[in-house]
């Protein structure tokens, strides 16, 4: 991975900050695209303080046009990218159920989750079916493959959107040399995440979702920023279509 150049999206917290430090760590040249100047320009001098620049652009990620202009602007800086990590996305904090879903909040999540990283996987696979290699890694959830309560309607069908277009890409790049995954985790304890369950559930209600989980606790960041780090290295070069789930056996796959 030495010399690489990874882009992540929303990678200045949570999750795409861990993905962007694990990455830095092996040697990629990192670049990280997210809407938040502060927490960027945070994380560009915390890195640089532990021996690792990153190149970074504050952008509105579900906006085409910034997007491409971002692109355009990194390929005159560096290499075209050999790792992607789509992680922008989300939910809209508020517990909805199906029947007061909005089209607009279904528009809203739409473009933050599933068209984000159409439009990505847009700009990066030319580049990569050039150089006959890529890593494609989407962060999908397992919202979106079991359903969920906590989520919301609209939220678990992007994700599952997002899984489908993981198995479709993987199928249509593969003989370019390229791999398509996407990582499903369930509750990693990010900050945010802290924060929404302690105002959405009861310390009994968490205690008994504890239960649930066979190996007895929440995911931590590492646990998916070290996944990904073993999905875009070359020793992950015969997987790829992999849906991964990362919940502490709380749903298993069959």
């Amino acid at each position: 991975m030495k010399g690489q150049v990874a882009l992540v999206t929303a990678g200045a917290r949570g999750l795409g900050r861990g993905i962007a430090l694990e990455l830095a760590k092996c040697g990629a040249d990192v670049w990280i695209w997210d809407s938040d100047e502060a927490a960027l320009i945070n994380m560009k001098e915390e890195f640089a303080s532990q021996g690792y620049q990153i190149g970074i652009a504050m952008l509105d990620l579900v906006d085409p046009i910034l997007l491409r202009e971002a692109y355009e602007k990194l390929l005159q800086e560096t290499l075209p990218p050999q790792i992607l990590v789509n992680n922008a996305g989300g939910s809209l904090h508020t517990p909805f159920r199906f029947l007061e879903e909005s089209d607009d909040d279904w528009n809203r999540l739409i473009d933050l989750n599933l068209m984000t990283t159409v439009r990505l996987c847009r700009l990066v696979l030319p580049g990569m079916v050039s150089a006959n290699y890529g890593r494609i890694v989407n962060l999908g959830s397992k919202a979106g493959r079991y359903g969920s309560l906590f989520a919301g309607a609209n939220y678990v069908a992007v994700k599952g959107a997002i899984h489908s277009l993981t198995l479709q890409l993987a199928q249509e790049f593969g003989p370019h040399g390229i791999t398509v995954n996407a990582v499903c985790p369930g509750a990693i304890m990010t900050e945010r995440v802290r924060g929404l369950l302690s105002e959405r559930q009861t310390p009994v209600e968490r205690e008994r979702i504890l239960k649930e989980i066979p190996v007895r606790r929440h995911g931590e960041v590492d646990d998916v920023s070290r996944t990904v780090r073993f999905l875009v290295s070359k020793n992950a070069s015969f997987i790829t279509g992999s849906l991964i789930d990362i919940n502490g056996g709380q749903v298993m796959s069959t």
